[in-house]
């Protein structure tokens, strides 16, 4: 399908945020660590009550261990494995919130509340992929809890972060100011319009943690930083809290269940929502999404191009996480893409042709094993497209696609035998060809009319078939009995690329003779591309 999967190595995974936006919370030492003022009386520790003072907000803070299994783009896969990160009570009840990512897709969470030694269980009432928040209730009652801040939320408020940095159950708080009181926030993992930029620090485990004033009233969440150039980002009070009354009532915003992440290629040639954790129950368990997949379109649109979360959201936010809502996934550990539905038809493997015509090579007589050792990846002599093939396809010419003595375009032919390949039907083999001249003088349904009657001869036209993977889409001309009634089948397949059809024309021509040239076909439709400007 037109993709170096090799090429999402863990090194190339890009967030593509700029020196003023965030990034992941990364270790930076504290700048200010705050201890209780010597001249203000420090207030009682008490049970039930809205915390009044700044001293007593670690009463109402908490720490967070979401447990679990997740699927991490640069580590794989971690069983049960624990994460921390912060959160707060806003209610006696023990109604907290805290960040998506720190929770969504856990199988358990452990909440330590206001410094306590033994943990409490608590339970995921609602979380909003796209804004980074999430409501849990924690058992108990009469827990101390935090009011929100009413004032204005101008530049040079004082504020501090509050939480547990780096998994350490030590309480911290950091102190800083409001630096600029709005500014956009399109990161790697969440999308938001609207976002606090303040420099009281936060590191990896503050996350979730409550940006408070000198009185220990809200004025956001933290979720973010850019450590290097001292930037830290809160999600502020009126962006939050009418998020938050809806998912105490147990409505998701904006979610279908994963907790993902924006991620691109070296080469941006793939790009898509890494899913680390899928909600058991939600629409994207529903819909078979697994971690560890990539999800790359929705509703056709390519996801985090840009390397963020931005598109995603952006049609979340438009369709609503409840209409039906197309997608396409790479599994990625599997090199499988699926096609289904969020709120529809389950994920299902694309086109194989392996298992769609295993049963025509009986038909044809043709031999139903001899599947192939390896595959290896070849190039045509200018580098500008590559494909992978059967490594007992040794036959490899990567001189340029030439048409009445004119070059028109890069080519590769591969086979056993070229010479047979080109002289008989019994020899499988590949040619792949692509072209920017052909592309200014028509389209591909034109190209496959006029190779058509090239093949009606010798064949059967089987029938025209549509062609759409995530880079590009046409049409193929499958033809069978190619030399007889016993002979074989080939396929004549022409594309472009989606993201501008003008700019080339593809052509594939696959001669299939056994069982493992089917193998052979699905991996040469999941690995073609053009991957430089054509001679």
């Amino acid at each position: 399908m037109g993709l170096a999967i090799a090429a999402l190595a863990a090194a190339g995974l890009a967030c593509n945020i700029g020196q003023t936006g965030p990034e992941d919370a990364t270790s930076r030492p504290a700048q200010e660590q705050v201890s209780p003022d010597t001249e203000t009386e420090i207030e009682p520790v008490f049970e039930g009550g809205a915390v009044s003072s700044l001293q007593n907000v670690r009463q109402a803070v908490v720490q967070i261990e979401a447990q679990g299994t997740f699927v991490d783009p640069e580590f794989g896969l971690q069983v049960n494995s624990a994460g921390r990160g912060s959160g707060f009570i806003i209610d006696p009840s023990g109604i907290a919130v805290t960040n998506n990512h720190v929770v969504t897709g856990a199988a358990l969470l452990k909440v330590w509340v206001g410094g306590e030694s033994e943990s409490r269980n608590a339970r995921v009432l609602g979380v909003s992929e796209c804004s980074d928040l999430a409501v849990i209730d924690i058992e108990g009652d009469n827990h101390p809890y935090l009011d929100w801040y009413e004032g204005s939320i101008d530049v040079g408020l004082e504020i501090y972060s509050a939480g547990f940095p780096l998994g350490d159950p030590e309480f911290t708080l950091t102190k800083g100011i409001v630096s600029k009181a709005s500014t956009s926030a399109e990161t790697d993992w969440a999308s938001l319009d609207s976002v606090l930029e303040h420099d009281a620090t936060i590191n990896p485990g503050n996350s979730g943690g409550p940006l408070v004033d000198s009185s220990g009233r809200i004025v956001g969440v933290n979720f973010a930083s850019n450590p290097t150039f001292s930037q830290y980002f809160a999600i502020p009070r009126d962006v939050a809290a009418g998020i938050i009354d809806q998912l105490r009532q147990d409505q998701d915003v904006d979610s279908i269940g994963v907790n993902g992440k924006a991620v691109v290629s070296d080469d941006g040639l793939l790009s898509g929502v890494w899913v680390s954790s899928v909600a058991s129950g939600s629409a994207a368990d529903k819909a078979g999404v697994q971690p560890g997949d990539i999800l790359t379109t929705m509703e056709g649109l390519s996801l985090a191009m840009d390397g963020t979360m931005a598109d995603y959201c952006n049609i979340l936010r438009t369709k609503g996480p409840d209409a039906t809502l197309s997608i396409e996934v790479l599994r990625y550990e599997d090199e499988q893409y699926l096609q289904g539905q969020i709120n529809g038809r389950p994920l299902e493997t694309s086109f194989s042709f392996e298992t769609e015509l295993g049963s025509a090579i009986a038909d044809e007589g043709g031999s139903t094993n001899g599947s192939y050792s390896s595959y290896v990846s070849v190039s045509d002599d200018f580098g500008t497209i590559s494909v992978e093939i059967p490594s007992e396809w040794a036959d490899v010419d990567g001189s340029p696609w030439v048409d009445d003595g004119e070059v028109i375009g890069a080519g590769i032919s591969a086979a056993a035998s070229l010479d047979d390949f080109f002289s008989y039907w019994d020899e499988p083999g590949i040619f792949f060809g692509a072209s920017d001249d052909l592309a200014r003088l028509g389209g591909y349904v034109q190209l496959l009319d006029i190779l058509r009657p090239d093949f009606m001869s010798d064949c059967e036209l089987d029938g025209r078939y549509e062609y759409d993977d995530i880079l590009y889409r046409g049409k193929y001309d499958l033809f069978s009995k190619c030399g007889g009634s016993d002979g074989s089948l080939f396929m004549v397949l022409t594309a472009v690329p989606k993201d501008d059809p003008t700019e080339f024309l593809i052509l594939l021509e696959v001669q299939i003779v056994q069982d493992g040239d089917l193998e052979a076909v699905d991996r040469i439709l999941e690995s073609f591309e053009v991957v430089a400007a054509l001679p």
